[in-house]
């Protein structure tokens, strides 16, 4: 019931959306593509690896997903915005009949996911090295079974807020790309950013709170994959909110 209040009690707030035609849309980047120059191992495998395993938006029609993987996969899973990849290689290890999609345009971050699964030889990741709402069009309907959105950029100045990544439009997309019954995970230690995903998910139509007890949201849940920036919030003191929401079935 505690969980239940903290999402009850938020305030209502306006968001700007943008336009459903995929040609109007503005998809202007904000955040950085890169930070420090890549040592020559990570720059050979942004020119050689990544062209592999990238997603290629087609000319005209969707993706087919289940042929982006070498083999065949049971189900599929998505990751916008992995960071250095920690949390998406761990995951892809544990589940070899899983195909993932790992998406994230911040280019040192692609390079070290790279330099993993190379080493790792893991070979059920592809990868969208740019802004997702790019991909979103292209994605077919009911395909994907979990979305994890762990620790992305809360974007916290008022003005900023149409940037999140969990706005109106793209939990809209995103309850179209789930199957029935799928998953959307998200996390943060940003408790206004974590306020204002929850307010949105909860007055969606589509999505349910698995949340029963203050516990489900404030503790790690079972099978949880500590990712690098979620230690950093920790060792600042931070205590994250971890939301774990349910497709409802398609009438």
């Amino acid at each position: 019931m505690g969980a239940r209040r903290f999402g009850w009690r938020l305030e209502s707030r306006l968001l700007r959306g943008l336009s459903s035609d995929p040609s109007a849309k503005d998809y202007r980047w904000y955040g950085r593509r890169s930070a420090r120059k890549l040592r020559p191992a990570r720059k050979r495998l942004i020119e050689n690896l990544l062209p592999k395993l990238r997603i290629v938006l087609p000319d005209s029609g969707e993706v087919e997903v289940q042929d982006l993987f070498a083999g065949p996969v049971d189900k599929i899973y998505m990751e916008i915005g992995f960071g250095a990849g920690e949390h998406l290689v761990r995951l892809a290890e544990q589940n070899p009949r899983i195909g993932f999609i790992g998406c994230e345009p911040f280019v040192n971050g692609v390079a070290t996911l790279l330099s993993k699964i190379e080493a790792k030889k893991i070979n059920n990741i592809r990868l969208y090295n740019d802004d997702i709402r790019q991909l979103i069009p292209f994605l077919p309907g009911a395909k994907i079974t979990k979305i994890y959105i762990l620790f992305n950029d809360p974007w916290p100045k008022t003005r900023h807020h149409r940037r999140r990544l969990t706005s109106l439009e793209n939990i809209d997309a995103f309850a179209r790309l789930l199957v029935d019954d799928g998953g959307l995970q998200f996390a943060s230690d940003h408790m206004e950013f974590a306020a204002w995903t929850l307010e949105r998910l909860l007055a969606h139509p589509a999505f349910e709170w698995t949340a029963r007890i203050a516990a489900d949201w404030r503790l790690q849940p079972a099978d949880w994959v500590a990712t690098r920036y979620e230690e950093k919030a920790l060792l600042r003191g931070a205590k994250p909110a971890y939301f774990n929401f349910r497709r409802r079935k398609r009438e």
